[in-house]
């Protein structure tokens, strides 16, 4: 089996149409990836190969992927077992995702057509679309929901999970999230807080977030929160190094209660304290949904 350069990475991009991909692209030119847009899933292995030749000169490679049918989902498997077989160099798929309203905006907004429904409306084609990738969107290492993602903020994702992280390393994102919002599409893991007393009902914490100190600790002061938080905390020590042995570049976990701005805040702010000084490579926390009622 060849052994390609330490450097040696090939990353495929696909997902949706209208989720992002042309930004993640940009994004990896940045960072000095050789990038290649459309390309059929059939010719994949031709790149690991000139990966393995080329004996470290080219060392970072990533494939747009969009697929328009089965007969492609076919070819990126079988070329993808190649890889594995006949190769050593790492890859992993990068999946970009969005509610399907955010894209029939974006669809709306930029006046294109949906390439799946070049006749009909852009819901046609989006429902067609995530049919035809729901197999694909199972094996991707990232997931990333770019529904409430600017341009920038996008890039700046993608900029900082390829700059910062190793080929064995995995990032662990806890984002918070209101329920009557809807649970975020790009999540792995979801845990339900809504059991645990809510501080909406106290009239000086309501105005707050679960960052403010205050808030936090009323969160926190309860025995099952702390009990809760225990068996958490046990489960995510063994789940994280099977992702991370799996190939997971990411895992997202997510925690809901009604509205996303105290409990969930509270909780995923603890997750952030706790995993941030773990053996955990990287840890993020997000808050989706704790200033939404300021707008």
């Amino acid at each position: 089996m060849s052994t390609p350069a330490d450097s040696a990475r090939l990353v495929i991009i696909t997902g949706m149409s209208g989720a992002g991909k042309t930004i993640a692209v940009q994004s990896l030119e940045d960072l000095g990836f050789f990038c290649v847009d459309n390309l059929p899933p059939i010719l994949i292995p031709k790149f690991a190969e000139l990966i393995d030749q080329s004996k470290g000169k080219i060392g970072k490679v990533a494939l747009v992927i969009d697929l328009r049918g089965r007969e492609f989902f076919t070819a990126l498997s079988e070329s993808l077992n190649q890889i594995k077989e006949h190769f050593s160099i790492p890859y992993e798929i990068l999946f970009l995702d969005a509610t399907d309203g955010v894209l029939v905006q974006r669809y709306k907004e930029s006046r294109r057509r949906h390439p799946l429904a070049p006749s009909g409306l852009p819901l046609e084609g989006i429902r067609l679309e995530r049919h035809l990738l729901e197999d694909l969107k199972g094996w991707a290492t990232q997931v990333i929901d770019t529904s409430n993602l600017k341009p920038a903020e996008l890039k700046e994702r993608i900029i900082s999970r390829f700059t910062h992280l190793g080929e064995s390393s995995i990032s662990v994102n806890v984002t918070s999230f209101g329920f009557k919002y809807g649970v975020p599409i790009d999540a792995d893991l979801i845990f339900d807080v809504r059991f645990l007393p809510n501080p909406h009902y106290v009239d000086q914490l309501r105005p707050q977030t679960g960052q403010h100190p205050d808030v936090y600790d009323y969160v926190m002061k309860w025995p099952e929160t702390q009990t809760f938080l225990n068996k958490l905390l046990d489960m995510l020590t063994f789940l994280i190094p099977l992702y991370k042995k799996e190939g997971k570049s990411q895992v997202v976990i997510g925690i809901g209660c009604t509205g996303g701005k105290h409990r969930s805040v509270a909780i995923a702010e603890y997750l952030g304290r706790t995993l941030g000084s773990s053996d955990t490579e990287l840890v993020r926390v997000s808050h989706r949904d704790a200033d939404r009622d300021k707008h």
